[in-house]
């Protein structure tokens, strides 16, 4: 019994002083640190001054356009243009046959002549009448009649004048030239055609030849609904908004097939009556066109300055977040922690909001990171590049906590 309790002391010991040693082990472990805060991007937002664009679908039309008719009636005897080559004003376009009108003209000029040698003879028949009525040897009365028949033969004169000018006019009609300077399109009635009253619908009493448009400048109309003209109105009056001057280059076009006109083009008039059926007020931009890439008719894109906003921030759009109460952005404050800030941002501007209300300058909107982002918490603040992904550089004093 001793020789075995004696051998049973010695385990005891040894166990005893493992577990002691285990026991002093875990107490060296130190306690698990918190988990670092979450990164985010920011960027500090300062107020800019942008232009206020807006896209309009306008229609092309000639800077002038002239529909060249037939002012007299006649058979149509030659075209001496080529369609749709350009023409000078008082250019020959068409001949209408003369013949009639240069007999009308050699008619009244001849009447002319005859009314002319009446005059004559009755003012020499008052003029003697006047000497024999100072001998007594005609009376008052014969002289008075001579007086009207030589006035009436002064006035049938004038007449006669006037209609030898009327039978010039009709006959220089029978050569057709261009009002204005442009292109001459197709013609409407061949050679061999009566033209003149009655014979089509070319506007003022007259045949339709062709039409001429002078597109060297066209104009651009289109439209803008009344609301957004009356928002405008009163953001201008509220100082919000500065009229944009009408400067070369305020209006941009873009061509059908996306291709940027290289040209400018001004905003040169607004209307300012409402079409009651569309709600919109008519407007209408011009623009030079050396190359006459422009046509009448054609359908581009305006891109047009309305304005210029003062004091705005542009935020980048993965910064701006929408809930049912409407738009906001995630800063960080001073003492490093998230906070919300409800904004106005219902434009864009590039690939940026453009915040209108909500914002002071230097305030640090949280860009990238806001899956980690929660409200009152702290984080770590770095520097917003472009490219979230990309090292950062820490923020200035005060960005990193």
């Amino acid at each position: 019994m001793n020789r075995t309790t004696g051998t049973s002391v010695p385990l005891l010991v040894l166990a005893s002083t493992l577990a002691l040693g285990l026991l002093a082990g875990c107490d060296r472990n130190p306690p698990p640190r918190p988990a670092p805060p979450p990164r985010v991007y920011t960027m500090r937002v300062e107020p800019s001054s942008i232009a206020l664009r807006r896209q309009f679908v306008g229609r092309v039309s000639a800077w002038r356009s002239a529909n060249v008719v037939a002012r007299v009636a006649g058979v149509l005897q030659r075209r001496t243009y080529r369609e749709g080559s350009e023409v000078r004003r008082g250019q020959p376009l068409f001949q209408i046959d003369p013949s009639y009108y240069q007999a009308q003209l050699d008619s009244d000029r001849a009447l002319l002549a005859e009314d002319r040698a009446t005059f004559d003879n009755d003012r020499l028949t008052v003029a003697r009448d006047r000497a024999l009525l100072r001998i007594g040897s005609v009376s008052r009365q014969s002289v008075d009649n001579d007086q009207a028949a030589a006035r009436a033969a002064a006035a049938k004169v004038q007449a006669d004048q006037a209609q030898l000018e009327l039978a010039r006019l009709n006959l220089g009609y029978t050569r057709v030239v261009a009002p204005i300077s442009g292109i001459a399109g197709q013609q409407q009635l061949t050679v061999g055609a009566t033209v003149g009253n009655g014979t089509s619908d070319g506007g003022a009493g007259g045949t339709l030849l062709t039409t001429i448009q002078d597109i060297r400048r066209v104009y651009v109309n289109f439209t803008i609904s009344a609301s957004e003209l009356l928002a405008l109105r009163q953001a201008r009056e509220q100082g919000r908004l500065r009229p944009a001057g009408h400067d070369a280059g305020d209006v941009r076009i873009e061509l059908p097939g996306g291709m940027r006109y290289a040209q400018p083009a001004t905003l040169d008039f607004s209307g300012v009556l409402v079409n009651a059926s569309t709600g919109t007020v008519d407007m209408r931009a011009i623009a030079p066109n050396p190359r006459q890439l422009l046509l009448p008719g054609m359908f581009v894109t305006l891109d047009v300055e309305l304005g210029r906003r003062d004091g705005v921030f542009l935020v980048p759009q993965p910064a701006l977040q929408r809930d049912p109460n409407g738009a906001y952005l995630l800063l960080v404050d001073a003492a490093g922690k998230v906070v919300r800030r409800n904004v106005e941002a219902h434009d864009t501007f590039g690939h940026d909001w453009v915040v209108t209300r909500g914002l002071t300058a230097g305030d640090r909107v949280i860009v990238s990171g806001l899956q980690q982002a929660r409200e009152g918490q702290r984080v770590r603040a770095l520097a917003w590049r472009g490219d979230a992904g990309a090292p950062a550089a820490p923020a200035a004093s005060g960005a990193a906590h």
